[in-house]
C-alpha cells in the first residue's frame, strides 16, 4: 500500500476535517520517528495516516479500532500495520510489541495536545509554538481535558523517549505540514 491508497481510504471513511488533520499530524510525527530510528518511513506514515480512519463509523472505544481492522484487510493493508492500529487502543487488549506499535501510541495523543495549545495562541500556529507553551498547558488539567497526560507519559516510557524531547519532535514534525493541518496561522473569515 502506498500513501495515495491510504489517503483514498481516509477520504472514503472520514468527513470531519479536524479528524483528517489529526491523522495527518500523527502521520507526520510517525514519519519523523521512522527517519530518526531508521525504520520504513512509508509503513510508519501509512500507520499514522490510517490509525483513526474508522472513528466516525465506530465512535466508541469498544468498536474503534477493532471493527475497522476487517475493513483494512479488505484493502490489503499489512497485518503489521493493522496490529499497530489495534494496539493504539487500550480497551481491546492488543499488546504493543514493536517500535511501530509503540511509536503510534506515542504519537497519537500528543498531537492532539500540540494542536490544542497552538489553537489558543494568538498566532493560531504551530510555527511559533515551543515546548514551554506545552509545559504551561500540561499543568492545567482542565485545558484539553480529553487528552490524557498519563497516557502520554506511559506512551513515552514505552517508546523510550523523554516526554519533553518527544513534544519537541512532534512540534517539529507538525511544523512541516502546518498549512495542511490549518496550523500555519490565523486567517480572517471573509
Amino acid at each position: 500500500m502506498n500513501r495515495e491508497e491510504a489517503l483514498k481510504i481516509v477520504h472514503k471513511y472520514v468527513k470531519n476535517d479536524n479528524l483528517i488533520h489529526h491523522m495527518l499530524a500523527v502521520e507526520s510525527a510517525m514519519a519523523f520517528y521512522a527517519i530518526k530510528l531508521n525504520q520504513d518511513e512509508m509503513k510508519w506514515r501509512i500507520t499514522g495516516l490510517l490509525h483513526d480512519f474508522d472513528w466516525e463509523i465506530h465512535p466508541t472505544a469498544e468498536e474503534h479500532p477493532a471493527l475497522g481492522a476487517p475493513i483494512l484487510r479488505k484493502y490489503n493493508v499489512s497485518e503489521e500495520i493493522i496490529h499497530a492500529i489495534l494496539s493504539h487502543s487500550n480497551t481491546i487488549g492488543v499488546s504493543r510489541v514493536n517500535l511501530l506499535d509503540k511509536g503510534l501510541y506515542a504519537c497519537d495523543e500528543i498531537t492532539g495536545l500540540v494542536t490544542a495549545v497552538a489553537l489558543v495562541r494568538p498566532s493560531k500556529s504551530v510555527l511559533d509554538l515551543n515546548v514551554n507553551s506545552i509545559k504551561k498547558k500540561w499543568k492545567d488539567r482542565a485545558f484539553a481535558s480529553g487528552v490524557s497526560r498519563k497516557e502520554i507519559e506511559v506512551a513515552c516510557a514505552e517508546f523510550g523517549v523523554d516526554l519533553w524531547e518527544h513534544v519537541e519532535n512532534v512540534i517539529l514534525s507538525m511544523r512541516k505540514i502546518a498549512p495542511e493541518i490549518n496550523l500555519s496561522g490565523f486567517k480572517e473569515n471573509n
